[in-house]
């Protein structure tokens, strides 16, 4: 891997009481206790949604280098410390899984030492440690496995085994450190930490937990433990909440939920994760209860760090000591970003951890660079999210292929079978580069995990005409509406994931987009009366409400992952409930290992209906330019990249638009 720079970073001189630094830390409310004998700083350090990210190298291409990672914010890290004495680190969950170093060692002929981010963690010598829901995706054996090297203690609360299962982690933790005050004495402070996952994680990943393990509200954990740590001794409570932050009111099932965490008495500070957003900073800002400027979620101290090693989260804390023990007098929380600005130089990645990785690393490479096969034509994303993509089509053609080899010579096997994917690299949060991009030529195994990056098992179910119809009016939500006779509208509603915009093979439909949503981004019926979906049809005819058919489609969505409800398990006829499922993508390496060299899908599955004299306007990867054939056969304009590096393009829809082409049945 080559060398990298990057920026000094300037210290923080933490020194006596009339350090400027120190009177920027905010100060908690007034108290009437008598003035403390003793003070002390001490620093919370915050890694969180890593996802498998170390080593600055994109396994899945190699044309630039990574500006984030762990080994770049073990720099901060290393920086940190030498800024204030007292510091403790913490991680925050979904560590185990999201690149093929991670996703590796769990599979046949796999990493087999330690695991790589485990041993990357046990170099920088972490405090403790909290599960996300990601971590649980290879299982609990896996987990086990991987936790059984890692030097550090693990926490998480609010899932509570069943039977004889055992869960590779502890409801809380009660660390005792020894701090150093401003007068230089020596103190020992008991450090409580509570982990805590979103509850939906034993829905998501049920095939590994289903009966193994029941889950509890997160601030219903968090309002038993934490007077529990009170009383055993804790001096401060921290909470790892593997959650994020918005304004839904509070519910024992609620996913993001660190708001009213922060509510719970007895909380000192509150280091967030999930959402894959920064906090302090302007992605939460105008929520009730919190203020983004002061970093306080209800006047707590909070940190999110972003993801896969985007950003330090450091909140500091200047403790009191009084008549009641120690308590937060002052705090300042920031997340640190490895890349101060677009287009500057990152923290240098830190050569001890490029090291200790150096050996796995270098076996990824080589399995990501195994040929599968070729591909005739380039497949990217750029435009995934507004046409019938070549990309999902090859998905869905690989699940059908493998959902029709395991319902042959069943009762099932007669039904037709469709099969439902969403793209999954189509910028978003992650950035105007996460985009798949492969040019005509060999397809090798990193090319197929750049396709399907999740360890998704395959799933399929019974549904009918209807459950159809409403699964693909559900999709269809991502869309925003479309009025005539208006240029420049954007057409793509922020609110709405590329991951979860579903595309369904095996029928034939268009979008009107000139309709109201039937739902919202979160699933939710907003209007009853409302339908995008028409010329729902397979073979040409209409398809009926009472029509049954199998549909293939993963895990996650099978659980009723984003706006999408659950499918029952009578309805399962493969997946966690009926018997062991294979990988998404090893059906989808399957599939292209044995079809001939990959070219164009003959058929278009679905099209947006034609909107009289409107244009619309879609932010999509700047890589897209690299592919002008597709530009032109949309009529799109270039109208320049935005100020986050998306290319803007303005896209015709009126009724000689080529974004508007019917379907044509498959």
């Amino acid at each position: 891997m080559p060398a990298f720079t990057g920026p000094h970073v300037d210290p923080l001189h933490f020194q006596q009481c009339d350090c400027p630094t120190l009177k920027n830390l905010r100060p908690s409310p007034p108290s009437d206790r008598r003035s403390p004998v003793a003070t002390l700083h001490l620093r919370l350090l915050e890694t969180t949604d890593m996802h498998g990210h170390i080593a600055p190298f994109d396994y899945l291409d190699h044309r630039c280098p990574r500006q984030f990672g762990l080994a770049r914010v073990a720099t901060l890290i290393h920086a940190a410390r030498t800024e204030v004495p007292n510091c403790l680190l913490f991680d925050n969950g979904d560590f185990l899984q999201g690149t093929p170093l991670s996703d590796l060692p769990p599979l046949p002929g796999g990493w087999p030492g330690p695991h790589p981010v485990i041993a990357a963690m046990n170099a920088l010598g972490y405090d403790g440690v909290a599960l996300g829901n990601h971590d649980f995706n290879f299982g609990l054996e896996f987990l086990s496995n991987a936790l059984s090297d890692a030097r550090f203690p693990v926490t998480c609360a609010n899932l509570h085994p069943l039977g004889k299962t055992r869960l590779p982690a502890a409801p809380t933790l009660l660390l005792t450190r020894r701090l150093r005050d401003e007068a230089g004495r020596l103190h020992d402070l008991r450090i409580g930490v509570i982990g805590v996952v979103v509850p939906q994680v034993a829905t998501w990943d049920r095939d590994h937990l289903q009966g193994r393990v029941r889950t509890a509200g997160i601030t219903e954990t968090a309002r038993a433990q934490a007077p529990a740590l009170r009383a055993a001794g804790a001096d401060l409570v921290v909470m790892l909440a593997h959650t994020g932050i918005d304004d839904t009111a509070d519910h024992p099932g609620l996913e993001n939920a660190a708001l009213p965490l922060a509510t719970v008495p007895g909380i000192d500070a509150v280091l967030a994760g999930h959402s894959h957003r920064v906090f302090p900073g302007p992605d939460h800002d105008g929520l009730p209860g919190v203020d983004s400027a002061d970093g306080t979620l209800h006047g707590i101290p909070a940190v999110m760090a972003g993801f896969a090693g985007s950003h330090l989260g450091i909140v500091d804390l200047r403790l009191a000591l009084g008549p009641q023990g120690w308590r937060v007098q002052r705090h300042r929380s920031e997340a640190r970003p490895v890349q101060r600005t677009p287009g500057t130089p990152p923290a240098p990645a830190d050569p001890a951890i490029l090291r200790i990785v150096g050996r796995a690393h270098n076996q990824t490479i080589t399995a990501m660079g195994k040929r599968l096969n070729t591909t005739r034509i380039p497949l990217h994303s750029y435009l995934a999210l507004i046409r019938d993509d070549p990309v999902t089509a090859l998905i869905n053609a690989a699940q059908t292929a493998a959902i029709a080899r395991a319902v042959h010579g069943t009762p099932a096997g007669g039904l037709p079978i469709l099969s439902a994917t969403a793209p999954f690299r189509t910028g978003g949060r992650a950035g105007p580069y996460h985009y798949v991009d492969i040019p005509p030529g060999p397809f090798r195994m990193g090319d197929a995990v750049s396709l399907y990056p999740f360890p998704n098992t395959l799933t399929c179910a019974r549904i009918t005409g209807a459950r159809l119809r409403d699964w693909l009016e559900r999709a269809a939500s991502g869309f925003l509406r479309i009025l005539p006779d208006r240029p420049d509208q954007p057409l793509l509603d922020p609110r709405f994931p590329g991951h979860a915009f579903d595309t369904v093979s095996g029928v034939t439909y268009r979008i009107d987009v000139g309709q109201p949503a039937r739902f919202g981004p979160d699933g939710a019926l907003i209007d009853p009366d409302a339908r995008r979906i028409l010329d729902l049809r397979i073979a040409g005819r209409p398809v009926r409400d009472d029509n049954l058919f199998l549909i293939a489609t993963n895990n996650y969505r099978a659980a009723g992952s984003g706006p999408y409800p659950a499918l029952g398990d009578g309805d399962l006829v493969l997946g966690p409930t009926r018997q062991a499922a294979r990988q998404v993508r090893d059906a989808l390496t399957h599939h292209i290992r044995h079809s001939a060299p990959i070219d164009a899908p003959r058929d278009t599955g679905w099209a947006l209906c034609a909107v009289p004299g409107a244009s619309v306007r879609i932010e999509t990867g700047p890589g897209l330019r690299r592919h002008p054939c597709d530009m032109d056969a949309l009529a799109a304009r270039d109208l320049g990249r935005d100020s986050k590096g998306f290319l803007r393009l303005r896209l015709p829809l009126g009724a000689d638009a080529p974004l508007a082409n019917p379907p044509q049945d498959p």
